[in-house]
């Protein structure tokens, strides 16, 4: 049953954590990697994690942190991205979050535009963006693991040392501070990572976070005896809701953000969900297909046979329809002899996985379906404190992202743009008025810049509105639709960019998986070739072609890809050509491939 309600919430996202801690002081709250434990986890309850954030408020608080004085966080994910994040929500100030690969012009921009005072800084690579610029109004740098001075740069133990000493003085000043937050009270700044143009830091406060989290409780998919597996980046909005979420609910989350040890991890901490980018279930999906189907003969018949059956019952149970008895003796089997197996890769609990940040295949989501892990497609952004809609267990639609969260309207515009309104939704762009203007209107409706349409109260998302190409015949094409059904035709592709805004055709950038392509390398007699050497030769190019002609015939003719190039690497955050949440930044990599496109143009 619900715990939140959405009229009568919490005022901040402080007393969301004291509340937790009264509540359930015993309990798991968060489990963070332990070689030196046998479950290979080390656990924190609610109560010390209280202790814990409360020694860092007040230390916080000991350097002179005002209500809504800006704190920025420079680390990927990790427990003490957590605790801090904590400790400046009961102290009062704002989180600006930082990706840990952000250039350090972009930090410095990101620290100036915030007027961030202090700055939680991972270890020493981080501290070095602090250096050498002028950011008048950064007064300490805390680091997590780097080197510290006691003085400019203090320890995350230096610091609990500063609490506990005011703690001394002011044994409530914490609890004061917690008292005076006020729903409208600035709680977190996160700057958009920008698939084009300047960062806009989107200003969330504490009712938005706490709306959020009732919300999210209101519709009772989730409960305290949930386990989360969280890797996701948590200067992302989509992180940051999740822990809004867990203390609304109260569910224990293991958290690690070391992409290379998901597997792992899931199959150690047996999670009843998780939430994710779509890139990450498509490698899953691509992975153990290409493991099962690689050698052939009866395993890989048994393997097609099982998910023929599941795709069959996944339809049946999406239409509300019985299963037959006999495909339901079928597929019994079929779980059995595969399902179990792929269950059991993701920890052998999970109850469904939680997409966004970008579009799912329905094909993806259709084949964890079959095997018996629903993924749960949701949709929201930085600038709707991320949930803004979700499917429901009970009722998953494929295709669409779910009904609007209790709390947020949708409407669609004459020219299809979703615009929101709600709970969620910010209080506009932080120092940026002209920015605010274009997207919020004056009775709070957001253009999300997004292209959808409702069906029986359930949205689909279309394509970014500005993504949408319009050939030179005037055919309209939505990339991204193409983009998303050819990731789940093709196993060895990692990226695919479609283009043809004002060309006469449409045609696409290619990147291969790395481990799925010196898989197939090794399975044709070229083991050993790299990565740049394969995606020239000839051998990738007629292997494309045909995924390219499958993509074709589900198409209509204007959206067919008539050329295309295998590009020598994959795309990557470090180079800027995908943000910190895995999304294409097109306009960049169109921007670098441009004298290689221009020349599929030319007759």
């Amino acid at each position: 049953m619900p715990t939140a309600s959405l009229s009568d919430r919490p005022a901040s996202f402080g007393r969301l954590l004291t509340d937790r801690v009264a509540a359930t002081p015993d309990r798991t709250a968060f489990l963070s990697p332990d070689a030196g434990e046998p479950s290979g986890w080390r656990s924190l309850t609610w109560v010390e994690t209280g202790e814990r954030t409360t020694n860092l408020a007040a230390g916080l608080l000991s350097l002179g942190l005002e209500i809504e004085d800006r704190v920025a966080i420079a680390s990927s994910t990790r427990l003490e991205w957590i605790l801090a994040d904590l400790a400046v929500m009961c102290a009062g100030g704002a989180t600006t979050t930082i990706y840990p690969t952000t250039k350090q012009d972009d930090v410095t921009f990101i620290l100036r535009d915030s007027g961030s005072v202090v700055v939680f800084a991972e270890n020493d690579d981080q501290i070095a963006k602090l250096t050498g610029t002028d950011l008048p109004d950064v007064r300490v740098i805390v680091t997590f693991d780097g080197t510290a001075d006691g003085q400019r740069v203090l320890s995350m133990d230096q610091l609990a040392e500063r609490g506990r000493a005011l703690l001394a003085e002011r044994p409530t000043a914490v609890t004061d501070r917690i008292a005076k937050l006020e729903p409208e009270h600035l709680a977190t700044l996160i700057y958009t990572s920008g698939t084009t143009g300047v960062p806009k830091g989107a200003r969330l406060v504490h009712d938005n976070w706490t709306y959020e989290g009732a919300a999210v409780d209101a519709i009772g998919i989730l409960s305290p005896d949930d386990v989360q597996y969280l890797w996701l980046p948590l200067s992302h909005v989509f992180g940051k809701v999740l822990l809004a979420i867990q203390l609304t609910i109260g569910f224990a989350t293991a958290v690690d953000g070391d992409l290379d040890r998901i597997v792992a991890n899931l199959a150690s901490s047996r999670p009843t969900f998780m939430a994710g980018a779509p890139r990450i279930f498509e490698k899953v999906r691509a992975k153990v297909t290409l493991t099962a189907q690689g050698g052939g003969g009866l395993k890989a018949k048994i393997f097609d046979w099982a998910f023929a059956t599941g795709i069959r019952v996944s339809r049946l149970r999406q239409a509300h329809t019985t299963v037959p008895a006999g495909l339901k003796m079928r597929y019994a089997i079929a779980n059995k002899l595969v399902f179990t197996k792929i269950q059991h890769l993701v920890g052998g609990r999970a109850r469904f996985f939680i997409s966004g940040s970008a579009k799912l295949s329905p094909e993806v989501a259709e084949w964890f379906d079959a095997a018996g892990v629903q993924i749960l497609e949701g949709y929201g952004l930085t600038e709707t404190s991320a949930a803004s809609c979700v499917n429901l267990p009970h009722d998953n639609r494929i295709g669409t992202v779910g009904p609007p969260l209790p709390g947020t309207e949708i409407m669609i515009a004459a020219d299809g743009e979703i615009l929101m309104r709600g709970g969620g939704v910010m209080r506009g762009y932080h120092n940026n008025p002209a920015a605010t203007e274009e997207v919020l209107s004056a009775d709070g409706w957001l253009h999300t810049g997004d292209v959808g349409s409702m069906v029986d109260g359930y949205l689909k998302v279309t394509d970014r509105k500005k993504d949408l190409i319009k050939t030179s015949g005037g055919k309209y094409v939505a990339p991204q639709k193409i983009e998303t059904v050819f990731k789940a035709i093709c196993p060895y592709a990692s990226q695919i960019l479609v283009h043809g805004d004002g060309r006469k055709f449409c045609s696409a950038l290619i990147t291969l998986d790395p481990d799925a392509i010196t898989e197939w390398a090794k399975a044709h007699g070229l083991d050993g070739v790299s990565i740049d050497e394969l995606a020239a030769s000839a051998a990738i190019r007629t292997m494309m072609e045909g995924y390219v002609d499958e993509l074709n015939s589900k198409l209509e003719r204007w959206e067919t890809i008539k050329d295309f190039i295998v590009l020598p690497r994959d795309l990557s955050v470090e180079d800027g050509e995908l943000t910190p949440s895995l999304k294409m930044r097109r306009r960049t990599v169109e921007a670098q491939y441009q004298a290689e496109l221009d020349a599929l143009y030319t007759d």
